[in-house]
């Protein structure tokens, strides 16, 4: 079957089809290091992890680019006396890095920062100069949006129906509606913020950075051009507009990942439902992470809801107590199941614009009939179940017997000790509010048996494993 994905522009699904059948290609837009990554930037990046696996899985190789915006108004805006703007963008970079890397998303085969292309942009800016479509003023450069038939082909809106751009000061534009190529130098900003330039010491508009990135390690037409829902206008839109412009295929298909909800309702911080991935991380046993994030089709907005990481968890668990049935009925080991083909269904479910949802039923169906074969003694079909199930969650990278997830167990182990004794010590507690002595005693020894000690003090009883 053929690998179909909805493109954005064309609003349609397609056959994709890569320009090199050896080599597909796709750009991301990646983080702007302003602040740490909240939960939706990782559902977005985990999107595209397993929209790049798959498309390896279909196509051998798979050359991925995904950007760091390191220069930025809101950076700036951001930095301290004690953390200028360059500090805040490495550290806030490595955030995001840490919280990718914790949830299994594959490093990027390149992951250029905007200030290491600045040579780039301008050569770009230069083109779209000479070829009428852009305009210096005051010291910027605008993209003149009417100069361009074109403009709004990526979100099929008419020019006099946008809004107007207000990513950079309007002191010398001709349209309201023209974007920021370069941003003059300002009183008060940073002098090490600034770049030389033909029109000035100043600095790369947003949009300009991905249009010369992408180019400048995909070429000037590529495959997959990827991001949020929330950026194809203006910033997908403006790129289009100036690569084209600019004499480029550029992006052959657009695809978009939907956004996280908590509650039906946007993460806002003033609402008080902003939920930063470092904070549901160390909550959240980082697998339950991934595979909550990946369980809604990546089109589709997901609402995080008080039980979302309690059902994630649950379906996780039937996928390893059936994992850790079948090897106790084999011979033990992770490895023979190795070249075990796909099952036909969840092949087509993700070829199928990433089907997500439909592929993860597959898996859970073919969990239930392992456990029935198992359950029957017939092992032939438990061992068939077996590699698929392993097949499956090795594409998916969701496997909860894979040693990279343990540090993940062993805390969700942790924390069930701890609840467990916890509550066995109110219990206890309970027992001697009431003099009932007797069972008081049962829950001390039946904790001590399990090599715990507890000791009682004016603060309340702690409790600690014995380790001697």
């Amino acid at each position: 079957m053929t690998v179909r994905l909805y493109d954005s522009q064309a609003q349609a699904l397609r056959d994709f089809a890569p320009a090199d059948p050896e080599n597909v290609t796709m750009y991301v837009c990646g983080p702007t290091v302003q602040s740490g990554p909240h939960i939706g930037h990782v559902r977005a990046a985990l999107s595209f992890d397993i929209l790049r696996r798959w498309l390896a899985h279909r196509f051998g190789r798979v050359t991925f680019v995904r950007n760091v915006t390191d220069i930025d108004d809101k950076v700036l805006a951001n930095a301290t006396d004690a953390e200028p703007w360059w500090a805040l963008a490495y550290r806030t970079e490595l955030e995001f890095s840490r919280a990718y890397a914790a949830v299994g998303i594959l490093p990027p085969t390149y992951e250029p920062r905007a200030t290491a292309s600045i040579p780039q942009m301008q050569e770009l800016i230069e083109r779209l100069i000479e070829a009428g479509h852009a305009y210096a003023a005051a010291g910027d450069v605008y993209f003149d949006v009417r100069s361009w038939e074109p403009y709004g082909a990526l979100t099929h809106q008419s020019v006099d129906a946008m809004e107007s751009a207000t990513d950079a000061d309007p002191r010398g534009k001709r349209d309201p509606r023209d974007f920021a190529l370069w941003k003059g130098a300002k009183e008060g900003e940073p002098a090490d913020a600034a770049w030389d330039s033909p029109w000035g010491a100043g600095r790369p508009g947003w949009h300009i950075e991905c249009s010369a990135m992408s180019r400048r390690y995909l070429g000037p037409e590529f495959d997959i051009h990827g991001g949020g829902l929330d950026l194809r206008f203006p910033h997908h839109e403006n790129e289009l507009a100036q690569s084209t412009a600019a004499g480029d295929g550029f992006a052959r298909y657009w695809v978009h990942n939907g956004l996280v909800t908590v509650g039906d309702q946007k993460m806002s911080k003033s609402l008080g439902n902003f939920l930063l991935a470092d904070d549901v991380l160390r909550d959240t046993d980082p697998l339950v992470v991934r595979y909550a994030l990946i369980s809604a089709h990546y089109r589709s907005n997901l609402d995080i809801t008080e039980s979302t990481f309690a059902e994630a968890d649950a379906a996780l668990g039937r996928i390893r107590s059936f994992l850790q049935r079948a090897f106790r009925a084999g011979d033990g080991s992770a490895g023979w199941f190795a070249g075990a083909d796909l099952p036909r269904e969840f092949t087509a479910a993700l070829d199928d614009d990433l089907a997500v949802p439909q592929a993860l039923a597959v898996l859970h169906e073919t969990v239930r009939r392992g456990n029935a074969a198992l359950d029957a003694g017939d092992s032939a079909l438990a061992d068939d179940a077996l590699r698929q199930v392993m097949a499956m969650v090795g594409v998916l990278d969701v496997d909860p017997t894979d040693a990279k997830w343990s540090a993940g167990t062993a805390a969700s182990m942790a924390t069930a000790l701890h609840r467990l004794v916890t509550t066995m010590i109110h219990q206890r507690a309970e027992a001697r509010a009431t003099k009932d002595w007797a069972a008081a005693d049962r829950i001390r020894d039946a904790i001590a048996a399990a090599g715990v000690v507890l000791e009682d003090g004016p603060s309340g009883t702690h409790w600690s494993l014995n380790n001697g």
